[in-house]
């Protein structure tokens, strides 16, 4: 079965640091670009930053330009999100989502139907 599962949420307070990890299972990763998401309580899922296949490519929404980083271990097969700096509007839930015909994290980038979508992970930021 080709499935995506985020990890590595939880609760944090302001200022704080959480890693999230997407991990693939029945399928390499290599080949797909990774976006990962998040739904905050009542609004619409919003893209939050894109890694390319090769890697040499990624983007950031505004709002996470400077604390998040993205990347990706191919030995692994995993996709990481360091977040830092966390702020209470960061929460929500987190989805990992994958596309192999997306080759370049543009401008649309998280306007993509992706191919693969995970379950998410809670991240609550609050004191």
């Amino acid at each position: 079965q080709l499935q995506l599962v985020e990890s590595g949420g939880g609760l944090v307070q302001p200022g704080g640091s959480l890693r999230l990890s997407c991990a693939a299972s029945g399928f390499t990763l290599d080949a797909y670009t990774i976006g990962w998401f998040r739904q905050a309580p009542g609004k619409e899922r919003d893209g939050v930053s894109c890694i390319s296949s090769s890697g040499g490519s990624t983007n950031y929404a505004d709002s996470v330009k400077g604390r998040f980083t993205i990347s990706r271990d191919y030995a692994k097969n995993m996709v990481f999100l360091q977040m830092n700096d966390l702020k209470p509007e960061d929460t929500g839930v987190y989805y990992c989502a994958a596309d192999v015909a997306l080759i370049w994290c543009g401008s649309s980038w998280s306007r993509v139907s992706y191919d693969y979508w995970g379950q998410g992970t809670q991240v609550t930021v609050s004191s």
